[in-house]
């Protein structure tokens, strides 16, 4: 099930491209977000280095993931989508040590916990096949509003 496309996803993220790292969301409400991808797959993914890509790299999935929802949060209200700024990971655990080799999709589940006028805390966790690969705790630095 698809909700919101890689286009649309690409229009509400500075993200673009290969850079942008979610395919689908698959459902989100004013808490929380999920996501699919395939992206971890592909032999050009712009993360990779000397033919890996390694599990660290499932914080920018997971910032990304915020990012979304922050862009649907905002186009839902009719407001213009905040740039924001990862100021901070907690708690990150990987449970694996890469991801490239992965045969299914990993999927993302992000959810507010604080908000404030100007930052916001998410949870994250990625799955592969029911598998936990990794999860954590991250902050943003709202920037203003383009005009």
């Amino acid at each position: 099930m698809t909700l919101v496309d890689r286009d649309t996803i690409e229009s509400m993220i500075p993200h673009q491209g290969a850079m942008c790292l979610w395919d689908a969301v698959t459902g989100w409400d004013a808490s929380s977000v999920t996501l699919r991808s395939a992206s971890h797959r592909d032999p050009a993914n712009p993360l990779r280095s000397d033919g890996m890509l390694r599990a660290l790299h499932l914080c920018e999935y997971g910032a990304q993931a915020m990012a979304v929802h922050g862009g649907l949060r905002a186009r839902a209200s009719g407001a213009s989508v905040r740039p924001g700024m990862l100021v901070a990971l907690r708690g990150v655990q990987l449970h694996v040590a890469r991801i490239d080799a992965l045969s299914g999709d990993v999927e993302c589940v992000a959810e507010v916990l604080v908000e404030s006028e100007d930052s916001q805390q998410y949870a994250f966790r990625i799955v592969c096949d029911g598998v936990l690969l990794a999860e954590g705790r991250a902050a943003v630095m709202l920037g203003p509003a383009p005009l």
